[in-house]
């Protein structure tokens, strides 16, 4: 079943969390919403489960309306399963208890099999203090997808995890997701997680979504400089047209720098890799801020303009200490936005 959220907008007091959302998250597929912290991707998830009233707007699931403003069912009337940071296992029950939590007695005969597909087979009668972090999150994730739920909704739920295991984690998530057909909307902010889980990811900012697609499109075209530099690796430089240069605080650039068109604007934002910048000697340009080797034979370098914004340069040739550098790009090497 998919799941539409339609003009929605919520405010907690004078604060817009949300701004006229319009999103998606179709059937059978994994829904990232990512963002920093305060962009409202939780807010979302909320709404979503009954969690938060309905303000502005209406939540669809299957074509029939779930929750607006007039109205919605409680947490426990909807379906959705939920699966948070901390997984939220009930300490005083064993596993087998845990995933038995809201299944009827007739089909009490699954759970062996919920535990051994989440990989706990033989540990039913553990308590969740006796499991470790990934193991807790595994048998969240069992209890949330037992009743067979239309919709799953996580939120940030390998957060707690070392990074090692929280690969290992995520991708054997999506691989049980995808057996299973579960629509999943999945809250994040971490880039790589996006990428690693999702069909589809919501970059969300202030409130709003920024760009919806898939990763590929994400990453070949982004419509905003914030999201190419989130799924790149890339830099903001921001810039100001002059004529047939690029003002930035790190020397004047010639426009040919930019590959593909360049936005009808006098200012923009400047999408740069830092493989793709050299430095120049000038005495009216900037000192080194940091200097520190990668280890594969190239060097970063760290440059900072007066306004405290960090450029990284690396370089195989190390600079000369103590010298002042202006930054040039290479040509067809950088991608140019309109700035908002």
């Amino acid at each position: 079943m998919s799941l539409e959220f339609r003009h929605i907008a919520h405010a907690y007091g004078e604060v817009q969390a949300l701004r006229d959302i319009d999103l998606v998250a179709p059937a059978g597929e994994i829904t990232c919403l990512l963002g920093s912290s305060g962009c409202g991707k939780s807010t979302l998830l909320g709404l979503a489960a009954g969690l938060l009233p309905v303000q502005s707007g209406s939540i669809v699931l299957d074509g029939k309306v779930l929750a607006d403003e007039s109205g919605a069912p409680p947490p426990e009337k909807r379906p959705v399963g939920l699966v948070f940071q901390e997984g939220a296992l009930f300490p005083h029950m064993d596993l087998r208890r845990n995933i038995a939590f809201g299944l009827p007695k007739g089909r009490h005969g699954e759970i062996e099999g919920w535990l051994e597909q989440v990989g706990l087979a033989g540990l039913g009668a553990r308590f969740p203090h006796e499991l470790s972090g990934g193991q807790q999150q595994r048998a969240a994730l069992a209890r949330a997808m037992a009743p067979g739920p239309a919709v799953l909704l996580m939120d940030e739920p390998f957060a707690s995890v070392d990074i090692v295991l929280r690969r290992r984690l995520r991708r054997d998530c999506r691989m049980l997701l995808k057996e299973r057909g579960a629509t999943t909307i999945l809250v994040t902010h971490d880039p790589a997680e996006a990428l690693d889980i999702g069909d589809r990811i919501a970059v969300m900012e202030a409130g709003r979504i920024v760009q919806f697609g898939t990763p590929v499109e994400l990453h070949e075209t982004p419509q905003a400089a914030s999201v190419g530099a989130m799924f790149s690796g890339a830099q903001v430089v921001p810039a100001e047209r002059r004529g047939e240069a690029l003002s930035t605080a790190f020397g004047d650039w010639p426009v040919d720098c930019v590959s593909g068109a360049l936005p009808d604007s006098a200012r923009l934002d400047l999408l740069v890799h830092a493989r793709a910048l050299d430095l120049e000697p000038d005495p009216q340009g900037l000192p080194i801020r940091d200097l520190h080797a990668l280890g594969d034979g190239t060097m970063r370098v760290l440059l900072r303009e007066d306004g405290a914004r960090d450029l990284a340069i690396e370089t195989g040739e190390p600079p000369r200490p103590g010298g002042r550098f202006r930054v040039v790009p290479h040509a067809g090497t950088v991608r140019a936005f309109a700035a908002d």
